[in-house]
């Protein structure tokens, strides 16, 4: 008579829970060298950091489109979230404060928000349209602000980006310490972007992203 072997009953779980660290590797290495590297970076560099096999990387992610857009997903949609939220906000000033304010504390706890924001990637299409949305956002609100006189005149979404590349270097032991510092630095920023008449006019602003910025 053959022999049948069973199966533990606990396999399938274990695997699941197998596939859920891999993937979770996967993204935190793809994150950190995104973050470092930029989008440049290979899948088998990834592969390599994460400590899987390539095998294992495209089963989860057939492309790299594919593995952008996980890696970004939770950013963005917080970045949305900050935007909706200051566009639905009656006071034009105070919607563009929280925007200055949100997406600063965002970054200290994650580090990758500003990576998202600033990033492209061509062949992910649904990635760039979610960033392109919230600059349109952004600009709307600093817009509003502009008109209602208490956001100074000659600001240009250029200089938000200049607000982020910045916070990019505010780097604390611990989490706590890098939030406070990055609404200390927010205060600072919104001071200095309030409409006064104390202002001297800017040096012309860069074009650091013009891919991006609505005509």
């Amino acid at each position: 008579m053959t022999k049948v072997r069973y199966m533990p009953a606990t396999l399938p779980q274990e695997l699941r829970s197998d596939a859920k660290e891999n993937r979770d590797r996967v993204l935190a290495a793809a994150r950190e060298l995104f973050g470092t590297d930029g989008l440049e970076v290979t899948m088998r560099q990834i592969a390599r950091r994460a400590g899987v096999g390539p095998a294992t990387l495209y089963r989860r992610f057939p492309t790299k489109a594919d593995l952008v857009r996980a890696a970004f997903v939770n950013e963005l949609d917080a970045c949305r979230s900050v935007v909706v939220d200051a566009l639905a906000d009656t006071d034009p000033w105070r919607g563009f404060r929280g925007i200055i304010e949100r997406v600063l504390v965002l970054n200290a706890r994650n580090q990758g928000f500003t990576d998202a924001f600033l990033s492209a990637y061509p062949d992910a299409v649904d990635f760039r349209a979610q960033r392109e949305a919230a600059v349109r956002g952004i600009v709307a609100v600093a817009r509003r602000a502009i008109e209602a006189g208490a956001l100074r005149a000659d600001f240009v979404l250029d200089d938000f980006l200049i607000v982020l590349l910045a916070a990019r270097g505010l780097s604390s032991t611990t989490e706590a310490e890098r939030t406070r510092t990055a609404r200390r630095y927010a205060a600072l920023v919104i001071d200095g972007l309030r409409a006064s008449d104390r202002h001297g006019p800017l040096p012309t602003a860069p074009r650091l992203m013009p891919s991006v910025i609505p005509g």
